[in-house]
């Protein structure tokens, strides 16, 4: 195995002061990795787009300190150039590069002007990094042919019998940036999701280039064959499961860890590398380290497991990582395992409207799955060895708190009694309050999530809304009582008593 490599979701909001790269580093090298791959999307200030450096990106002179800092150290870029581009798409310079006017998150690979971009972004990242290996993205570009001009250069490759359009564009739009990657002395990676739908597109790509084959609920046995066979070495990605848990998943985690890692190694790949995604929403990178180190541990052959990781920090560590990673799922609903991002962590603050969480988890969180939850959650937390810890678990107990006492006030307002229904949220607001602190001692802490403090205040607003709402029109006076979901929603107007907004089927359009 000649690369073992953990990933670093920088994408994802996380602002990583050049200290918090340092100790990332240290982590790396502490748990027996070789690299560190710094997944950056937007978050990178790239020479070629000035319009794109949000508050808190990672900057070339960061890198270039990194570098001087850990000489032994492999300091990987990951850089996207045709889907995820959507930090660059939803800036209003960036918007032109669209393949999609403001839905999803990829960029039109025929449109001249982003191709254009494409190979200066390569071009920067081979100026502001060392790294040999130069990782190009391609993964999850699902709106390939949306786009007017794409579809019609779909439909030019498909003139041909038997041709897959879609693979024809994939691939010669990946093939050059990656032949521009050989030019230059280094070796390009890309995705391998996008191959596997589209096989042909391979014949595009230069056999220098690395698959990375992300596999985050199975081996490697079924897909890494694939790739290999046609002339490519690959890498297999197992992921830790945060983005669809509360906190993580963990014995979903190690068991994807350990089975990647051999199969790796029984099908002689080239490496591993153990992807971490989206510690925004509550998470805490500080929260992983363990089960950072376990994998690295693991990846070298190791007989270990993530909870002796966390025992050898602590007694207290182990506890709560039991607690949170293995018997909250137990409690079914939306802590239970699945493959989609948290439901509750979507619901209670990413669409900006926390009555969703209500809306769709009342009925589990004010019963037996919340009363389970909330047990184990109150357990975590009389063990949680920092505010790291106790962070992930304020807002697994806020969710349900907030959850219960929306449902008092629903109930109190379809008997007629606004002034109780008030009453019933307005704690909630010291829940969002509560919860900024904890977003913010992040970003402190571990240069975590900017956006998380402004969803908390959002949430905040949310409820103050209502509660003005339920008193100005929950005594009737509109000669009608508004559904408490509806009240509650941004989207309510007094006096449209149907919500044509909400029946049309342009709702969200």
């Amino acid at each position: 195995m000649q690369l073992r490599m953990w990933m670093l979701d920088i994408a994802r909001e996380q602002s990583p002061t050049l200290d918090h790269l340092r100790t990332y580093c240290r982590l790396t090298q502490e748990s027996g990795f070789d690299a560190i791959g710094l997944y950056l999307e937007h978050r990178f200030a790239y020479p070629s787009t000035p319009w794109a450096h949000g508050v808190g990106c990672v900057t070339p002179e960061t890198i270039r300190t990194l570098e001087r800092d850990f000489p032994s150290l492999r300091i990987v870029p990951f850089v996207n150039l045709l889907g995820h581009f959507e930090g660059m798409l939803y800036t209003e310079y960036g918007k032109r590069f669209a393949e999609e006017r403001f839905q999803g998150m990829q960029a039109c690979p025929v449109d001249r002007d982003f191709v254009d971009l494409s190979e200066k972004l390569v071009d920067d990242t081979i100026a502001c990094f060392r790294s040999e290996l130069i990782h190009i993205g391609g993964d999850e570009t699902w709106q390939l042919g949306k786009g007017e001009a794409s579809a019609a250069k779909v439909a030019e490759y498909e003139v041909g019998e038997g041709v897959d359009g879609k693979a024809e564009l994939y691939g010669a739009h990946f093939g050059p940036l990656a032949e521009r990657v050989v030019k230059a002395g280094r070796r390009p990676a890309v995705w391998g999701d996008m191959f596997l739908d589209h096989p042909a597109a391979l014949r595009h790509m230069p056999k220098e280039t690395l698959i990375f084959d992300w596999q985050y609920f199975r081996g490697l046995r079924e897909t890494s064959p694939r790739f290999a066979q046609a002339g490519f070495d690959v890498v297999g990605c197992p992921a830790l499961h945060t983005y669809n848990a509360t906190w993580l998943h963990l014995p979903q985690s190690e068991q994807n860890v350990r089975e990647v890692a051999n199969d790796a190694r029984e099908l002689g790949l080239h490496g591993v590398c153990v992807t971490t995604w989206e510690c925004g929403l509550f998470g805490a990178y500080d929260t992983l380290f363990p089960a950072i180190r376990a994998s690295g541990a693991i990846l070298r052959g190791e007989d270990t497991s993530f909870l002796r990781h966390y025992l050898k920090a602590s007694e207290r560590h182990e506890e709560w990582a039991r607690l949170m990673g293995e018997e909250l799922q137990t409690c079914g609903g939306t802590f239970a395992f699945g493959g989609i991002r948290s439901s509750l962590k979507v619901r209670l603050l990413l669409n900006a409207n926390p009555f969703l969480a209500w809306l769709h988890h009342a009925d589990e969180l004010t019963g037996e799955v919340g009363d389970r939850a909330l047990s184990v959650i109150d357990r975590a937390i009389a063990v949680a060895p920092s505010e790291a810890e106790k962070g992930v678990c304020f807002f697994a107990r806020g969710a349900i708190e907030f959850v219960r006492m929306a449902e008092t006030a629903r109930r109190a307002y379809a008997d007629g009694k606004p002034g109780q229904a008030a009453s019933a949220l307005a704690p909630t607001r010291q829940i969002f309050d509560d919860l900024e602190k904890v977003a913010r001692r992040s970003l402190e802490r571990i240069g975590g999530s900017r956006a998380d403090i402004e969803r908390c205040r959002a949430a905040k607003r949310s409820v103050e809304t209502a509660i003005q709402r339920i008193k100005e029109f929950g005594d009737g006076s509109l000669g009608y009582l508004p559904a408490f979901e509806y009240l509650t929603h941004p989207k309510f107007m007094p006096h449209d008593q149907a919500a044509w907004w909400l029946i049309n089927r342009w709702a969200n359009q």
